[in-house]
C-alpha cells in the first residue's frame, strides 16, 4: 500500500484510519500466508496450557531443588506474562466467543495464574471504558496503575503494589464518603483471589521484616510451631508464585503507565493516547510483560488482533505509525507525569 506523502495535511482522525487500514491488512495477509493462524481458539488455549505448564514446571523444579530461586522467579514471571496477554485478549472476546463455558474457564485460569490482579470480569468494564476515555480523569484502569502521577517514592510503591495503589490514592478524594466508596469498590474488585494473594504477601513480608528488626536489635522472636509451619509454606509460595507476580506486575505497570498519555489528550484522539516505548534499557521490563511497550499502542488502533499477531506485524505497524506521527520513545513523559504536552502535572 502506498503511503500518503502529504502527512502534514492529514487530520489525526485521517492518520488513525490510515494506521488501522495498514495494520489490519498486514494481519489479513499474515493469516492468508499462514492458514493455521485462523484457528484462534486453539492457539489461545495452547498458549494458556504452555503458560500454566511453564509456571507449574518452574515451581516444581525449584521445590525439587533442581533450580535456584533466582532462576525460578523470572521464569514464572515470564510465563505469567503470557496469561496477562491472554486475559487482555479474552476481555475483548477473542477466544471462544461462541462457547461461553470455554471462554469463562480461560478467564478463570488466567486469573488464577495472576491472583494479584483485579477480577477479569470486573476489569472488562474498566478496560472498555479505558478505550473509550483513554487518558482522561475517568480512565480508572490507567489511574489505578499510576498513570498521571508525578514520579517519586509514592508512585514507585504504587506501581508494584496494587493495595498501596488504592490506599495511597484515598487521600486525594475530598471526603470520607468518597474514600469509603473507593476503598469498598477496590477491595471487592480483588475478591476473593486477590485477598488471598495480598494477605499471603503481607504475612510473608511482615514475618521477615519483624525478624530482621529483632535481629538488628540484638534479639530473636520465639515464634510458635504453628507460625513456623505456615511460614515454611509461605517461603516456598513466595518464590514460586508471589514474588514472580510482583515482578511481573511492577514491570507491566511501569511500562504501561508510561506509554499511555494522561490529562491533556484530546478526547477520542487515538494518536495522542499512547506511544511506542521500546528503548534498549527497557528490555528487562519488556521481558516480563511480553514486549508490551513495543506492541500495545498497536492495539489502540486495531483492537481485535490477538497479542501474538501484533508481535509478528509490529514492524509494519511501527513503520506506518511513525509516518503518521505516533510518538516513539518519548522519555520526557517521565518528567511530565505522562502529559502529552510540555506542561507539568499539578496533581
Amino acid at each position: 500500500m502506498a503511503y500518503d506523502s502529504r502527512v502534514g495535511e492529514l487530520t489525526d482522525s485521517q492518520k488513525t484510519e490510515r494506521i488501522k487500514t495498514v495494520v489490519s491488512e498486514a494481519g489479513r495477509q499474515l493469516r492468508e500466508r499462514h492458514p493455521v493462524l485462523k484457528y484462534q481458539n486453539a492457539i489461545g488455549a495452547s498458549i494458556l496450557a504452555l503458560a500454566l505448564a511453564g509456571m507449574v514446571g518452574s515451581g516444581w523444579l525449584y521445590i525439587a531443588g533442581t533450580i535456584p530461586a533466582w532462576l525460578c522467579i523470572p521464569l514464572v514471571a515470564f510465563f505469567a506474562s503470557l496469561t496477562h496477554e491472554l486475559e487482555h485478549d479474552l476481555i475483548h472476546w477473542m477466544y471462544f466467543r461462541g462457547k461461553p463455558w470455554a471462554h469463562h474457564l480461560m478467564m478463570g485460569l488466567v486469573w488464577l495464574a495472576r491472583a494479584s490482579t483485579v477480577n477479569p470480569w470486573i476489569r472488562r468494564g474498566l478496560h472498555f471504558h479505558h478505550h473509550k476515555y483513554s487518558g482522561t480523569e475517568s480512565d480508572v484502569e490507567e489511574r489505578a496503575i499510576t498513570n498521571g502521577e508525578r514520579w517519586g517514592l509514592r508512585r514507585l510503591l504504587m506501581t508494584g503494589d496494587n493495595m498501596l495503589s488504592i490506599l495511597l490514592r484515598l487521600g486525594r478524594l475530598p471526603d470520607w464518603k468518597q474514600r469509603g466508596r473507593m476503598l469498598l469498590r477496590g477491595l471487592m474488585a480483588y475478591f476473593p483471589l486477590g485477598w488471598a494473594f495480598w494477605g499471603a504477601w503481607y504475612a510473608f513480608l511482615g514475618f521477615h521484616i519483624t525478624n530482621g528488626v529483632a535481629l538488628l536489635a540484638g534479639g530473636a522472636i520465639d515464634w510458635s510451631a504453628g507460625t513456623l509451619a505456615v511460614m515454611e509454606v509461605l517461603n516456598v509460595a513466595a518464590v514460586v508464585y508471589l514474588i514472580p507476580n510482583l515482578l511481573r506486575t511492577f514491570c507491566l505497570h511501569f511500562v504501561s503507565s508510561n506509554m499511555h498519555y494522561f490529562g491533556d489528550v484530546e478526547a477520542g484522539n487515538v494518536i495522542q493516547q499512547t506511544q511506542v516505548l521500546n528503548p534498549w534499557w527497557l528490555l528487562p521490563f519488556q521481558a516480563f510483560c511480553f514486549n508490551f511497550g513495543s506492541t500495545h499502542a498497536i492495539h489502540h488502533f486495531v483492537v481485535k488482533e490477538p497479542f501474538y499477531i501484533r508481535q509478528i506485524t509490529a514492524p509494519t505497524a511501527h513503520r506506518v505509525m511513525r509516518e503518521m506521527g505516533v510518538r516513539f520513545n518519548d522519555t520526557g513523559t517521565f518528567r511530565r507525569a505522562n502529559r502529552w504536552g510540555d506542561e507539568r502535572a499539578t496533581a
